[in-house]
């Protein structure tokens, strides 16, 4: 029999708060995660907004000594993971902790730590750096750090795939579950790259949004006046779970992983390729893994970053696959709130899928003012709806043509 994959649990750190309800209820408000930029001094950038995490605070779960050998992407990794272990209900005592694995995807990692490493040995020399440099840094010690926290012993590792790296890390913890290598998986993404280098780097490759003066209104998705993505930064893990073991423990299910797509564009390093072949190969991919037809795909949680070429070739795809169902169905961006989580991105994104499929409501997007003509698909612009979304697809694409779909779905109740 064919093994289904359900998720249980869900956990989020995010710019628009730091818990699953304090999240959903901020994106359904409208609400705005951007603003000026306060871990550095941003004087001299063309860019300086961002969308920060807030009022984060580990303290009540790990001690001093701990948190200082932990990058900002690590503790929002562990904060994250907390709330989703939390979240399922989960009884360590009881699960088979050699049978649960952890993938967490990145695309920049342990940049704050690195940055930090590299001043103190300029300044002062090699012995200064710290010894713990290079575990702080390494992109796959969040995946390490959460399963030492909570002994889970199964598959453990990272995935690197700059925006599409925790779409593609839930990808893999579905796989790992289908083939029978683990009975539960916390797969997800960690990213905390708003430094004085990243944000430079992308301000170089003109990339990101300079519209500082409103910094609210600055994420554009789908809107003529977009000019580049706004950084995000924070975390989001899911648990997924084997059906058969999720019912075994009368855990509460959000929804089922159903199928998933991946694909290369092998066209740009940083550009899309117009017609958006590797996307739309992405998602007939997923669909296709699913068992389902394009017109039973009920709501897409685009990729939808505000970069001038991006949006009209994600666009592009979607009408491709869909045909004329494209039209008829709500397609949002959620990155209008929160701007873009780089690495997270996926995994926050797959957690509104489910919470859109949980209580039927497909978010509003933020900021299109004056659509333009090229993306022609119903962005639910005018306000939050209410929608039955049975089956929801969630894009991820990344820097170097990475793509992802994934097709999440209602759980239907039968075993």
């Amino acid at each position: 029999m064919k093994t289904r994959v359900v998720v249980t649990g869900l956990g989020v750190v995010s710019p628009l708060g730091n818990s699953v309800e304090e999240f959903w209820s901020s994106l359904l408000a409208g609400k705005s995660g951007v603003g000026p930029i306060t871990r550095f001094d941003t004087t001299i950038y063309p860019a300086r907004i961002a969308a920060e995490v807030k009022n984060f605070d580990l303290s009540g779960i790990l001690d001093k000594k701990k948190l200082r050998r932990m990058d900002p992407s690590e503790q929002y990794a562990v904060g994250a993971s907390e709330e989703a272990v939390k979240d399922s209900g989960l009884d360590l005592e009881a699960v088979d902790l050699d049978r649960c694995g952890v993938i967490i995807g990145s695309g920049i990692g342990g940049i704050t730590t690195f940055e930090k490493q590299h001043s103190q040995l300029e300044k002062s020399g090699p012995g200064r750096v710290s010894p713990f440099f290079i575990p702080m840094m390494i992109i796959d010690m969040c995946a390490g750090l959460v399963s030492i926290r909570y002994g889970f012993r199964g598959p453990n590792y990272a995935t690197v795939s700059a925006c599409a790296s925790s779409a593609h890390a839930i990808l893999d913890a579905m796989h790992i579950i289908k083939r029978g290598d683990a009975d539960i998986m916390l797969a997800g993404g960690a990213e905390a790259s708003i430094t004085p280098t990243a944000v430079a780097g992308f301000c170089q490759a003109k990339a990101i949004s300079t519209r500082n003066d409103e910094p609210e209104k600055a994420s554009r998705p789908f809107d003529v006046g977009r000019d580049g993505f706004v950084m995000g930064e924070g975390s989001a893990m899911l648990l997924l779970e084997s059906l058969e073991h999720a019912q075994a423990r009368g855990a509460e299910i959000y929804g089922e992983v159903v199928g998933a797509g991946m694909t290369a564009d092998a066209y740009h390093m940083t550009a899309p390729a117009p017609d958006g072949h590797g996307a739309k190969r992405a998602m007939v991919l997923a669909i296709k893994d699913a068992g389902l037809e394009p017109n039973q795909i009920d709501y897409i949680n685009t990729h939808g970053t505000a970069t001038p070429l991006g949006d009209i070739a994600e666009t592009t795809a979607i009408k491709d696959v869909l045909g004329e169902h494209a039209a008829k169905i709500p397609c949002n961006s959620t990155k209008s709130m929160i701007g873009h989580l780089l690495g997270s991105a996926g995994a926050i994104e797959a957690v509104v899928s489910l919470l859109s499929i949980k209580n039927s409501i497909v978010h509003k997007t933020t900021n299109i003012d004056d659509p333009d003509p090229e993306c022609d698909l119903d962005y639910v612009a005018e306000g939050n709806r209410q929608v039955d979304v049975r089956y929801a697809l969630s894009n991820s694409f990344g820097f170097g043509g990475h793509n992802v779909s994934l097709v999440v779905g209602k759980f239907d109740g039968a075993s």
